[in-house]
């Protein structure tokens, strides 16, 4: 029964005065149940460890195998002089033989798949006229006439406790005008104004032209048009007519690792090419209109936002990218009907549509994260956590609780997807991490709120902004997403990143 009840939280609610029966007169209050976070630093599922330390052998074959192949290559060619090729060849042979092994190591750097380098990255932010408080948002939701009294209730309850400020943004004069309904119109006009601005933002700081980009890859969770966002990008570009394009859908919030593991599974097949990755939601096909209230939390919590990558493999790229990717880990609890379930595009009774959101997000969410953080241990940790740890896994009593590593020894940043302030308190609980490393997702929750898969890279600009990055600093970005599957990609910073001229959270830009 103990162990039952550290899986759920209590909380006391007063719920006023009684005014009739017996105890009329008296306060009654109630005892609220819910499920909490897996207490992750107290168990681990050892089936993603092995896999996290399969993906580390996999992925450092060479590490092993290069030494000695080197090695016997040259004490083979250590045998042979000047003089022994003079005397055995000739000098049209010499000269043949030099080409062909120039000849080898230039297919060699050129086929082997190389890095992956982040240029550089852009976040839009809209215009002050899409600015609204939360009592901007309580009085424009009873003005529309789109909710009843039980429905305005709770959206300001969850407002109150949410995290998010009074200076996000939110297309307020399309979703809550009375009656507004999903169209493909609001959509478009939404996505167009928010993708164009951060790409074109990304090419003026990164100098790529249009042309030059060969791979485009767009996530948008929700809507999804004939033609696509990603053909709306080439349209309006001009990109060039052999792009290799993209667009994902109904993967929410953490689509935006999904897409940059797509672009890097890409730039290894086509070398010397740079991809853009146009992260984004529109909060104008999120918004739902009733009073289910099972689907309100995406109104009171998604924000506008987009967010646009420009990734590089040209190996001479190093010198101006700001990061590289070292590990990306992706995790899918689609098997489990209640991780399903647990986010759902539905209509209601009345065929309004929305997103649902089951009560047992947060249980299902924790258990996703806690499998992700496993698998990835093994490739991030310090090479003395990974040996106490591989040989505890090894040699360790039947009995006995496995040894969790310290996590906060990979990675000097954090930026965990901002979803809300109870959950990034149950994230920063369980993995006793500090507020620094909270820093960025709690400022990016209030001034911006939950843009979806663009909020991570908020995170970074915010880290940017205030020149928290260093050279050798390593960075997890965190998200997770309907199906349900959580995400997360470590990159190390390439060198000191300065302030830029240009970011979302300069106040006196727009």
């Amino acid at each position: 029964m103990s162990k039952e009840s550290e899986d759920f939280s209590t909380e006391i609610v007063q719920r006023g005065v009684e005014n009739s029966g017996p105890n009329a007169g008296s306060i009654s209050f109630s005892v609220r149940v819910r499920p909490r976070l897996p207490d992750f630093l107290s168990s681990v599922n050892l089936k993603y460890v092995k896999l996290g330390y399969g993906y580390l052998i996999s992925h450092r074959l060479y590490l092993f195998l290069a030494p000695p192949l080197l090695a016997a290559f040259i004490a083979r060619i250590a045998k042979f002089t000047w003089h022994d090729l003079y005397e055995n060849y000739g000098l049209i042979e010499i000269l043949f033989i030099s080409a062909l092994l120039f000849l080898l190591l230039y297919f060699y750097i050129d086929f082997t798949p190389g890095s992956t380098y982040l240029l550089d990255f852009s976040c839009f932010r809209p215009s002050n006229e899409y600015k609204i408080s939360k009592a901007e948002f309580i009085e424009l939701a009873k003005k529309s006439g789109n909710f009843n009294d039980t429905t305005i209730e709770f959206q300001e309850r969850v407002l109150k406790k949410s995290g998010i400020g009074d200076e996000t943004y939110l297309p307020k004069e399309t979703v809550f005008r009375p009656g507004y309904r999903n169209s493909l119109k609001d959509g478009r006009q939404e996505v167009s104004m928010v993708m164009f601005g951060a790409i074109n933002d990304v090419l003026a700081a990164t100098k790529v032209k249009a042309k030059d980009i060969r791979i485009l890859i767009v996530n948008c969770g929700i809507l999804n048009t004939t033609p696509s966002l990603s053909s709306m990008i080439v349209n309006h570009f001009k990109l060039r007519h052999d792009i290799h394009s993209f667009n994902l859908g109904g993967m929410g919030c953490g689509a935006g690792i999904t897409a940059i593991d797509l672009a890097k599974d890409l730039l290894d097949a086509y070398p010397r090419t740079y991809a853009l990755v146009v992260s984004t939601e529109a909060v104008s096909s999120t918004w739902y209109s009733g009073n289910d209230i099972e689907m309100q939390l995406p109104n009171c919590f998604f924000r506008m936002g987009a967010a646009a990558i420009m990734l590089s493999n040209f190996r001479l790229d190093r010198w101006r990218a700001k990061y590289e990717l070292k590990q990306l880990v992706r995790i899918h609890k689609g098997m489990d009907n209640r991780s399903y379930k647990s986010i759902h595009q539905r209509e209601d009774s009345e065929g309004r549509k929305g997103l649902f959101v089951s009560k047992d997000i947060i249980e299902v969410g924790g258990h996703a994260l806690k499998a992700n953080i496993t698998t990835l241990g093994p490739l991030v940790l310090p090479v003395s956590e990974q040996l106490h740890f591989f040989t505890n896994l090894i040699l360790k009593k039947k009995k006995a609780k496995p040894y969790i590593p310290d996590y906060k020894l990979a990675f000097e940043h954090m930026c965990v997807l901002a979803t809300s302030k109870k959950v990034l308190d149950e994230i920063q609980k369980n993995l006793e991490l500090t507020e620094e490393y909270m820093e960025a997702s709690r400022k990016t929750l209030e001034r911006f709120g939950n843009t979806s898969s663009s909020s991570i890279w908020y995170e970074l600009a915010y880290l940017e902004f205030n020149s928290r990055i260093k050279r050798g600093d390593r960075v997890c970005q965190i998200a997770s997403g309907a199906g349900f599957m959580c995400n997360s990609v470590v990159w190390k910073a390439l060198r000191n990143v300065k302030k830029p001229n240009h970011s979302p959270w300069i106040e006196d830009e727009c």
